[in-house]
């Protein structure tokens, strides 16, 4: 009777703790965007991708997400996908929005680093020049090959983080690690239980989404109760918790506003002095 009692509450302590720490790292009580509706949430600009002007020359792919609006936001993120060729000055974004009924993959439905109803975007995938290059067709292509596009269910998926999953299956070499509170990337129709996991360079178990468990390079090892992940990565190491996502190192290691200006700046100086007739 006291194995029983001791597992059930050290079960409820794994479930609530990581709830707890992210209500700590972001209270209520502090919490600006708590005070917005989803008309007067800002979606300006973040300032987390490199301006796409000044960096005309080079080949940009990003993968972002930030937490979900309102109270959601405690306990899941909301991710995209933004990318642009080389000679190009501006972004195409895709992410998956679920109202407004139809087709639920949305080209350039947002601004490209724009706040999500608030949300700063952290980058989970970053790549760059020739590499990011290579990655943008294999991208366009699984977008197209979406196989939920007219479907959306915020939980358990398919969802804005199942769209993101698929196309990390499908580009290996996008290197994509999603955090653990991106619920809905683990979601697999009942008849196709077992597959790659969403960085497609591991496996995954899953039925619906709500229970399973993935092994692979970028995830380490995760399993999956009602939708909720747990686990320890080893690549960077970090627990993988659901409300929290990580807690440890970044997968990606984020740019701050101040280094992404002194980038910029550097970028356009560079760009002045190659105009600037040489004596």
């Amino acid at each position: 009777m006291r194995k029983g009692t001791t597992l059930i509450l050290g079960l409820v302590a794994v479930l609530v703790l990581p709830f707890g720490i992210s209500l700590a790292e972001d209270p209520p009580s502090e919490k600006a965007k708590d005070r917005y509706t989803w008309r007067t949430a800002p979606r300006h600009a973040s300032g987390v991708a490199p301006d796409p002007k000044v960096h005309a020359d080079q080949a940009i792919v990003m993968v972002m997400a930030a937490d979900t609006f309102g109270w959601r936001g405690y306990f899941a993120v909301h991710p995209w996908i933004i990318f642009k060729r080389a000679g190009e000055t501006s972004y195409t974004r895709y992410d998956v929005v679920g109202w407004g009924g139809g087709n639920v993959v949305r080209r350039n439905y947002a601004l490209p680093d724009g706040l999500w109803f608030g949300s700063r975007p952290e980058v989970l995938a970053d790549h760059r020049g020739a590499a990011a290059s290579a990655l943008i067709d294999q991208v366009e292509a699984a977008i197209q090959t979406y196989p939920f596009a007219r479907e959306y269910r915020s939980y358990p998926g398919p969802n804005s983080n199942t769209f993101i999953a698929h196309i990390g299956r499908e580009v290996p070499a996008l290197d994509l690690d999603m955090p653990a509170n991106a619920i809905g990337k683990d979601y697999r129709p009942i008849t196709n239980p077992v597959g790659l996991s969403s960085s497609g360079q591991g496996v995954q178990a899953n039925l619906l989404g709500v229970l399973g468990m993935s092994v692979g390079l970028e995830e380490g090892i995760e399993l999956n109760l009602l939708g909720l992940n747990f686990g320890i990565d080893f690549n960077r190491p970090a627990l993988r918790l659901p409300s929290v996502g990580r807690l440890g190192m970044d997968s990606v290691e984020q740019v701050t506003a101040k280094d992404l200006a002194n980038d910029n700046a550097a970028k356009a100086e560079s760009a002045e002095a190659k105009l600037k007739p040489s004596s």
